[in-house]
């Protein structure tokens, strides 16, 4: 962006050497470059709004950079989703995975409290959200999808576990959406399908 100026927290990112994007060992090198990217996008004001995807929907990669019972994991990820529930060794391995993705939601929360805004730093002035399009790989099923919200919070009332799956009325995620739209003072009543979303979130302002 031309018009950003480097100085105080705008920095360049430090790229390093060119990386191979094919070869499944640089996948945690190339995922910290994204991540790093996207702080300093937010502390040059380049984007307000950034979405980080990691991988395709299906995933079909390996990760030999982890390991499960002392062996790295060479499985193909999307493989080992639609194992069964028994499958004592392929959900072993899933549970490294997702502690991986999760340490990465920890390096990102990381860099933007590294950048001072305001009276807090900018971790305090965002809202993330973590989540995917499927709670469990081998039936397909959308059902109690777990999603986290970290960050300063905004007009929502952070650290808390809310269950929506109680009391018999399944809760579109969607509705999360939409109160995250309203939250950054987009006043819309419905994301995507209207048909799965009824309202806003209201559980989130506590």
């Amino acid at each position: 962006n031309p018009g950003a100026v480097l100085g105080g927290s705008c920095q360049l990112p430090e790229v390093g050497s060119p990386l191979s994007l094919g070869q499944p060992e640089n996948y945690p090198a190339i995922a910290k470059l994204q991540m790093d990217m996207t702080a300093m996008a937010f502390a040059c004001d380049i984007t307000r709004v950034a979405t980080l995807q990691f991988s395709a929907s299906t995933n079909n990669r390996p990760y030999p950079f982890l390991q499960y019972d002392g062996s790295p994991i060479v499985d193909d990820e999307h493989i080992l989703g639609h194992q069964p529930d028994n499958d004592a060794a392929a959900w072993g391995k899933l549970r490294v995975i997702k502690q991986w993705y999760a340490e990465q939601l920890a390096y990102l929360l990381g860099k933007l409290d590294a950048v001072p805004e305001g009276e807090g730093t900018m971790l305090d002035n965002t809202i993330i959200m973590l989540g995917s399009e499927l709670a469990r790989g081998n039936s397909h099923s959308h059902m109690d999808a777990p999603f986290i919200l970290a960050g300063g919070g905004g007009e929502f009332a952070m650290g808390r576990n809310l269950d929506l799956s109680s009391g018999g009325t399944d809760v579109p995620h969607n509705n999360l959406l939409v109160a995250l739209m309203n939250a950054m003072g987009v006043s819309a009543t419905t994301f995507g399908d209207p048909a799965y979303c009824n309202r806003p979130l209201d559980e989130l302002w506590g």
